[in-house]
């Protein structure tokens, strides 16, 4: 585990914890962070990420190839 500081909306970290009923900001984050790299994309989620950018061959990756990672611009 590493220890970072980071600004934090103080109003959004009330209310989860709040909402929640947790009792630490620790808490706040670990159940915000979990809760969006855990758990699987819904659909729309994953629908709303289309055109995000990827350009590969899929076929080269379906035959076990390698493919490099470029980033994409950010959305505008």
């Amino acid at each position: 585990m590493t220890r970072t500081t980071v600004d934090i909306d103080d109003e959004l970290l009330a209310c989860v914890m709040r909402r929640y009923g947790l009792a630490s900001k620790r808490a706040a984050v670990d159940l915000a962070l979990r809760s969006l790299a855990i758990e699987p994309l819904t659909r729309e989620q994953a629908l709303a990420m289309r055109g995000s950018g990827w350009e590969g061959d899929l076929g080269h990756l379906r035959r076990g190839g390698a493919t490099q990672s470029t980033p994409s611009p950010p959305p505008t």
